[in-house]
């Protein structure tokens, strides 16, 4: 593991005869990454951003995002790593997909390059502790044990995951295992590597299955399996659950219409938002032409949080215009900013090897049947 004073940390960003400080950016912009998120993650850093900027920027000096497709791929995702490390960006932020976080959060730990990750949850983000990364969503060991509680009080013992080979549903399978295993319930097991949907429902009705968790890709398979599910008259009853949030974004009822709706996910807002909370959604609104996902507002924080590092911890005290990678990074347990979700703060957290905020809102919501447009909110935790 570096540390902050390790001679790779001490880079300065690209410019410091007063040009734009700039921020790499990681984002899921096309296939078969989840292209919902990656804008809506792109439209909150471009937002905070333009705000920062209209309020005078950093000491002056333009903030400026330089942004790099990682398609879903962690080996795209590393490549970008390198080449925004070798561009002197300050800092780096972004990444939605877990397993893309993780191969970008252990390459720039490597580089020596801070890294805010602004909306994966896989709990070790890097196999060893590292002082390099932060991150503002929750950890995926405490939304899924959120979720499991949902379930146990909703009066689900038995329910089956339908699950494609990864080590982020593989981590949630296993968190939800150990956390219903204490508590009467029990983990079903289908693998989607060998399943069509229309098998999965007889598994289903085999296993006499209460509830069935799509861990599974974004639109396919998961609206396969939603419609089949749905479509079947032995499994009327059964609910439909997708903790990983792919119900969240608009084409998810684009794409499933009335089968959208009542099927409970995980997001990380708050109940009611704050005055900074409400203008930012106003803001990101008009920006994306639909109501912003929590991801739009993850993407907002990270870039307030950066701000706020920059201009009080990113330079050394001897060159006032040139952020300097050690001191962002050594500034995380100092931070102490107004989101749109609440004051975020890092520390550390047992099991997590990177800073964490903690901690964020966690609600599990699902869309109306009534009207699918409007989200219920069925438990916080």
């Amino acid at each position: 593991m570096r540390t902050p004073s390790s001679p790779a940390g001490a880079a300065r960003a690209d410019g410091s005869d007063g040009s734009s400080v700039r921020i790499g950016v990681l984002l899921p912009l096309t296939r078969p990454g989840w292209v919902g998120a990656g804008r809506h993650l792109l439209a909150g850093l471009e937002l905070a951003v333009h705000e920062v900027n209209e309020a005078g920027g950093i000491d002056g000096r333009p903030l400026e995002l330089v942004v790099r497709d990682t398609a879903a791929d962690p080996r795209t995702a590393e490549a970008a790593v390198d080449e925004l490390a070798r561009l002197g960006v300050a800092a780096l932020a972004g990444e939605y997909h877990s397993v893309v976080a993780r191969a970008a959060a252990t390459r720039a730990d490597a580089l020596g390059l801070p890294y805010l990750c602004s909306s994966a949850v896989l709990d070790a983000l890097t196999e060893q502790p590292t002082e390099w990364v932060a991150r503002l969503s929750p950890p995926q060991s405490r939304g899924w044990r959120v979720y499991a509680d949902f379930l146990l009080g909703a009066g689900h013992r038995r329910i089956a995951v339908a699950a494609q080979p990864s080590v982020y549903w593989a981590s949630g399978t296993g968190i939800l295992r150990d956390h219903l295993a204490a508590r009467g319930g029990t983990v079903i097991e289908l693998d989607m590597s060998t399943l069509t949907p229309a098998a999965v429902c007889d598994e289903l009705v085999e296993h006499r299955a209460t509830a069935l968790l799509l861990l599974v890709g974004h639109p396919e398979p998961a609206v396969s399996i939603v419609k089949s599910v749905r479509h079947d008259p032995r499994l009327t009853e059964i609910l439909i659950g997708a903790p990983a949030g792919q119900p969240e974004f608009a084409e998810w009822a684009t794409l499933l219409g009335d089968d959208s709706a009542a099927i409970p996910f995980l997001r990380y807002l708050p109940e009611r938002l704050g005055p900074l909370g409400a203008r930012v959604e106003t803001a990101l609104r008009e920006r994306l032409t639909e109501a912003p996902s929590f991801v739009a507002f993850e993407g907002y924080d990270t870039v307030v949080v950066l701000a706020d590092v920059l201009r009080s911890h990113g330079t050394d005290g001897t060159h006032a215009t040139a952020p300097d990678r050690t001191h962002i990074a050594a500034s995380w347990p100092r931070v102490a900013v107004e989101g749109t979700r609440g004051q975020i703060r890092f520390s550390r957290t047992p099991g997590i090897s990177v800073w964490q905020w903690v901690w964020p809102p966690v609600q599990v919501v699902d869309r109306d049947p009534a009207e699918p447009d409007r989200f219920r909110i069925l438990r916080t935790g």
